[in-house]
């Protein structure tokens, strides 16, 4: 069974080394976005899948073995299809490729197309499930496999991971728990899709809930919110875009905090109140205080916040937000 692997993002990567070595499956090619420019100079670089991709199929080729194509289109159009087509995939396997694929694109592969999604669905369709999780400080989370249809993750189900939360992921620590996981969860669908033995559970779509794309915005923190969703907006949009606040005209980065748990309301929200030798530096938020350890201003070094206080000495008593 030959696999075309679309993707585009680190999380990714794992699956597509794993996949290599499943019995009966062989890669056709992968399936990237195209170079995009990065670092200070602007130059175009390659998906961290992209640059995956390379460096496997030259070591496939350092081994004697066939290399494989990486296909960048800018569209799926006809052309990308005509290209795609000719190295005769059966099954499309995606993982945060990052575009919707349309019917006629599907319509190349024979099996159709299988998706990788960290969440359990129906729950946290779309683009951000990782973020969701923990901006709802949920309990439970885990991965799927489901099939690709034309409304986004809807898919029959086709096999599914739950795993417990702490309540002290970041989406970048979650995101290497999903980037371990996904290898073994695939793996297990390709086998039983080569054997035709593949079971399918239909989602339930009145259960659906949907999340969207993160942007800059979402990190600014509104201090009118509780200690604890503040808390888990810092965990979430970390390591991008990070939660940030203004101090005294200046953007400043909170980076690792925790909801307090000994102080009683003691002022507007956004107030810094002092100091928790054992916690860090306390900010009153709309319910309850904010314990913030690690900080950084703008183009600054982070600094834990004993640090951060030594060349902040009047921050204690200052409003954060304005």
């Amino acid at each position: 069974m030959r696999v075309l692997f679309a993707a585009s993002p680190a999380i990714a990567a794992p699956a597509l080394q794993s996949l290599c070595s499943v019995e009966g499956v062989e890669l056709a090619g992968v399936l990237t976005n195209p170079d995009a420019p990065r670092g200070r100079n602007g130059v175009p670089q390659p998906t961290e899948i992209g640059e995956a991709a390379q460096k496997l199929s030259a070591e496939f080729e350092g081994q004697g073995r066939a290399g494989f194509p990486v296909f960048k289109p800018l569209k799926l159009d006809s052309s990308a299809r005509e290209q795609i087509g000719a190295v005769k995939a059966d099954l499309l396997v995606s993982f945060a490729y990052g575009r919707i694929f349309g019917p006629k694109f599907l319509a190349i592969f024979p099996l159709g197309g299988i998706n990788i999604h960290p969440s359990l669905l129906p729950k946290y369709r779309g683009p951000s499930p990782i973020q969701a999780a923990i901006l709802n400080r949920d309990s439970v989370t885990g991965i799927t496999v489901q099939t690709l249809e034309k409304e986004m993750d809807s898919g029959d189900i086709l096999a599914q991971e739950q795993f417990q939360l702490t309540g002290k992921e970041t989406s970048g620590s979650l995101t290497e728990i999903m980037a371990k996981k996904a290898p073994a969860i695939l793996a297990g669908v390709l086998k039983e899709i080569a054997s035709s033995s593949v079971r399918r559970k239909a989602q339930n779509h009145s259960e659906a809930g949907y999340c969207s794309l993160v942007k800059r915005e979402d990190g600014l923190i509104d201090w009118n919110r509780s200690a604890a969703e503040i808390e888990a907006e810092i965990r979430a949009f970390d390591p991008w875009p990070l939660c940030r606040t203004i101090h005294k005209g200046r953007e400043l980065l909170l980076l690792k905090a925790s909801v307090y748990k000994n102080g009683t309301i003691r002022g507007e929200p956004g107030i810094v109140l002092g100091i928790d030798k054992q916690e860090g530096i306390l900010v009153q938020t709309g319910e309850g205080i904010l314990a913030v350890r690690e900080l950084q201003y703008q183009a600054k070094k982070a600094l834990v916040w004993q640090d951060f206080l030594n060349g902040s000495r009047d921050f204690a008593g200052s409003k954060l937000g304005s």
